[in-house]
């Protein structure tokens, strides 16, 4: 039968009036060839379709054969056995996580109202950027991986924020608290060993949670910088007139150290003079005394007018100015 057929098949087949004219059994033989042949090529394309796949410069992947997971970093074409090998491809840019406020910027409350040292509610909106460090752990943890930044992160940045008082997290304190954050997260992430690394922590807004105490709070960081303008005023004002007043007060002690010397050295004098004297006086009483009455009367008498000498022994001492004018009068 095949002898009888064999010469002809191929070129009946191709003829739709020969491939009519055949019998049921050989157009059913016919038609199925033709889907296995048709199965077949598809199967080819798909095989090998699957057995290729290219890498990018902003991906890395993750080949599994039977479930164990091999990092690929290599750019270019790779191969894989396909249905044995499956490949997972990951992104190695940086990538972000909103805390406390969602992609058009609307305040998430329950993410950024904390509680500070000084027991103060505040808003605060954190950034977080991330990226795969190790292809196989984050594609063990593909699933909740973000989850567990995002349940690290919350709890950290609470517990960071509430060691520091509300003008520290609104003004002076959030350099620091991105640090520390920052710091504590990378630490926990290196330890839960899940894929990614912590690349930057940024505080994006903090301020009080209602409009009356945020302006309370900018009331007091203005008389902040007030009082910083005043104190570097001050400052400056010290620094022109110091010299000045350390130069008037080096002169006063000066002036006063001389005035003491002199009367220190007027009163060495005196005692002096007066040890003299007493000495003198201890030798010859009576001369002393009246040497002493006729100094006296040398100092006193030039400033006297008028003289009187009475024969009683007393003297009267008038001024010589009334006389004058009397006697001006009278002529």
């Amino acid at each position: 039968m095949d002898k009888r057929f064999g010469g002809q098949e191929d070129s009946s087949n191709r003829n739709p009036e020969n491939f009519e004219k055949l019998p049921r059994k050989k157009q059913a033989k016919v038609i199925l060839k033709s889907a296995y042949l048709v199965i077949g090529m598809l199967l080819a394309v798909f095989l090998l379709y699957n057995s290729f796949y290219t890498l990018t410069e902003d991906k890395v992947a993750v080949v599994c054969t039977f479930g164990n997971p091999v990092s690929v970093t290599k750019t270019g074409p790779h191969f894989k056995i396909p249905l044995i090998q499956t490949v997972y491809k990951m992104s190695k840019e940086i990538k972000g996580m909103r805390i406390g406020y969602d992609e058009e910027n609307q305040s998430t409350v329950s993410e950024s109202e904390m509680i500070t040292k000084d027991f103060n509610f505040v808003n605060v909106d954190f950034y977080i950027e991330y990226q795969v460090v190790d292809p196989v752990r984050a594609y063990i943890y593909r699933d909740n991986a973000v989850d567990i930044l995002k349940n690290l992160s919350q709890s950290y940045i609470r517990d960071t924020v509430g060691i520091y008082n509300v003008d520290e997290v609104i003004t002076t304190g959030k350099a620091e608290i991105q640090a520390k954050v920052k710091q504590l997260l990378s630490e926990r992430l290196e330890k839960e060993d899940i894929g990614i690394g912590i690349n930057n922590v940024t505080i994006q807004d903090s301020e009080p949670p209602t409009v009356a105490v945020s302006n309370a709070f900018k009331a007091v960081e203005d008389a902040k910088q007030s009082m910083d303008t005043k104190i570097n005023e001050a400052k400056k004002y010290q620094s022109e007139q110091l010299p000045a007043a350390n130069a008037r007060a080096d002169k006063a002690k000066k002036d006063a150290e001389a005035y003491k010397q002199q009367r220190i050295s007027e009163a060495e004098g005196q005692v002096s003079r007066f040890n003299d004297m007493y000495q003198e006086y201890i030798k010859y009483p009576l001369i002393t005394k009246k040497r002493m009455f006729y100094e006296t009367m040398e100092n006193i008498l030039p400033s006297l007018k008028v003289i009187i000498d009475g024969s009683d022994g007393t003297q009267t001492m008038l001024p010589l100015e009334p006389f004058a004018g009397s006697e001006k009068g009278e002529q």
